[in-house]
């Protein structure tokens, strides 16, 4: 038990919000779709979400331990757990925590395949764990050569919205690709502004991720612009009119919060302000996620 306050910061709980949004999503689009949400289903998917999350964490923090080693202006979004940085877990351990949580990944999807017949789930699954795997090792390791961000967007907003849909009863072939216009574009700033912190420790450990590549200007003015575009696709794919208030105000709202960061941007000079930056970018993120599955939940065809 003295070592559960350690697991509970290297498992960065905060973040399963990212990964419980999307699956929640998918499962909402099965609603719209006409289907009934099967709770067992339900509990096993958000396992895998849970397992999911800690198998990106942990294994980020194995495969980051140098930069995070250098890295001097983290915050509570970015930057690791620290476990390893500071000495309280060994490297091993949180390797084999890793490695134990994508096999708990993958069981859930053979779960899904042998009791549920959705014969696809473990396959899926692997995709994202493969992302992962991409994102953070070689010989690929897209985080340090440059990209690292579209996989987190595809692994976050492509990957775990079809897990959820399908797994619920969902046809692949009918998942709504369109709402793609909306998730894809949040879920790229999303990565984009956890890697504004970084920018020092990155550029010292020829990490390229957005922040390096774009510039610490040009990498903000791109979060903001990506959630904008997220808010409109609302609108563009005809899932939301103006005169339905009760969902354009939210939206409003966000909007309102958007433009707001576009102010701050030139005025942002110290960590403080840049906490405040990827906050208020995190917050866009899960307020359209959220958004996006209310909508889905309302056009059910018996509301």
């Amino acid at each position: 038990m003295k070592h559960l306050p350690v697991w509970i910061k290297a498992s960065r709980l905060a973040s399963q919000s990212y990964i419980f949004l999307s699956l929640l999503v998918g499962e909402m689009f099965y609603l719209m779709y006409g289907g009934t949400l099967d709770w067992t289903i339900f509990a096993v998917v958000h396992l895998y979400g849970l397992f999911m999350q800690l198998y990106i964490v942990y294994a980020n923090d194995y495969a980051d331990i140098e930069t995070d080693h250098l890295n001097q202006t983290y915050t509570i979004f970015s930057g690791g757990s620290r476990v390893l940085a500071d000495g309280e877990l060994s490297r091993r351990t949180l390797g084999i925590a890793a490695v134990t949580m994508a096999a708990l990944t993958l069981l859930m999807g053979v779960v899904l395949a042998l009791v549920y017949g959705r014969i696809l789930a473990p396959i899926i699954i692997f995709v994202g764990i493969g992302l992962l795997w991409m994102y953070s090792f070689g010989p690929v390791r897209l985080s340090y050569r440059g990209g690292g961000e579209f996989l987190q967007m595809l692994g976050v907003g492509a990957v775990l919205p079809v897990v959820g849909f399908y797994a619920q009863g969902g046809a692949l072939t009918e998942f709504p690709l369109e709402t793609m216009a909306v998730i894809l574009p949040t879920q790229l700033a999303c990565a984009m502004a956890t890697s504004i912190p970084d920018y020092t420790s990155d550029r010292q450990s020829d990490k390229r991720s957005s922040s390096v590549v774009l510039g610490q200007k040009n990498v903000r003015l791109a979060v903001i612009a990506l959630n904008l575009a997220a808010i409109a696709a609302f609108f563009a794919i005809d899932w939301v009119s103006l005169s339905q208030i009760t969902y354009v105000a939210p939206l409003l709202s966000l909007a309102a919060i958007a433009i707001f960061l576009v102010f701050m941007v030139p005025r942002i000079h110290h960590k403080g302000a840049i906490i405040v930056f990827v906050a208020l970018s995190i917050v866009l993120t899960i307020g359209i996620m959220s958004q996006l599955a209310v909508v889905a939940y309302h056009q059910q065809p018996h509301l």
